[in-house]
């Protein structure tokens, strides 16, 4: 398969890596640490050195509890950022649910958004149809600041897959191709560790909606429910969780740890004959 993404033909016949790139002074796993422009700027080459498919740049945190963001401090954020990172061989994604950040991340070269609100913000489905980006749809239960309060579900895989299949549609009455479209579950945004595991056994369930699909597990907190590790203390657990992600059949993992992720889907991809 062959994912449409601005200007660049991604070859998903093997499973591909999203690097993560918070600029935020308050993300769960490493809020601060990239912060300055120039302190992004150097991660995000890093990334790429160590195998990274696509760059996943962030301004404003979505982990449970945190404070929403003006739009103007999330764009000082990310654009020079962006901007920055001009010359790089992999495509930009800008991990936003505004419209005008969106807007003006695609107009500083970002060819991809991924939106934890799966565009169903006033103008977020005509930002992306009028552009050539692709677009990562996102389940969440709540808002940030409530979500991990009291997820409740009937049946978890089936409401996140139905709300999918609705903004999938969605995106495409807005003329959005479905080469471009590529959708997330939402680990961890609204769902329990029940919630999380049954997600992630039925992954292929999302796979029956034909387009790619992201996982996000990296260092998140269901991992420090199971291994009772802290969240600087994850990486294996995060590895080991997107492997098994990509055997269930996600399309790309988007990690803190590139280069750990990366070789093992080497030898995952050897084993497999790729």
């Amino acid at each position: 398969m062959i994912f449409h993404c601005g200007k660049f033909q991604l070859d998903l016949s093997r499973p591909l890596v999203m690097g993560i790139i918070n600029v935020t002074p308050d993300s769960f796993s490493d809020g601060g640490r990239h912060a300055s422009t120039i302190a992004a700027i150097a991660h995000a080459r890093q990334l790429i050195a160590d195998g990274a498919d696509i760059l996943d740049i962030g301004g404003e945190s979505t982990r449970p509890g945190a404070a929403t963001v003006s739009e103007q401090q999330e764009l000082e954020r990310v654009l020079p950022v962006i901007e920055g990172l001009r010359d790089i061989s992999v495509p930009i994604s800008i991990d936003t649910y505004k419209p005008e950040v969106m807007r003006a991340a695609i107009r500083a070269g970002a060819v991809m958004v991924n939106d934890v609100n799966a565009l169903q913000a006033e103008g977020a489905l005509q930002t992306v149809a009028q552009s050539d980006v692709a677009v990562c749809l996102m389940h969440k239960q709540g808002t940030p600041q409530t979500m991990q309060q009291r997820p409740a579900y009937q049946n978890v895989l089936d409401e996140v897959t139905a709300f999918l299949r609705e903004r999938i549609a969605a995106a495409e009455a807005a003329g959005i191709a479905r080469e471009r479209i590529m959708i997330d579950p939402g680990f961890g945004f609204g769902k329990t560790v029940e919630h999380n595991l049954d997600l992630l056994c039925g992954l292929q369930t999302f796979r029956a909606l034909g387009l790619p699909v992201l996982v996000g597990l990296s260092r998140k907190s269901m991992l420090g429910a199971i291994t009772g590790r802290e969240v600087d203390e994850r990486m294996a657990a995060s590895v080991a969780a997107a492997l098994l992600a990509v055997q269930r059949g996600a399309a790309i993992v988007r990690v803190h740890d590139v280069r750990e992720t990366v070789d093992a889907l080497k030898i995952w991809n050897a084993i497999n004959g790729e």
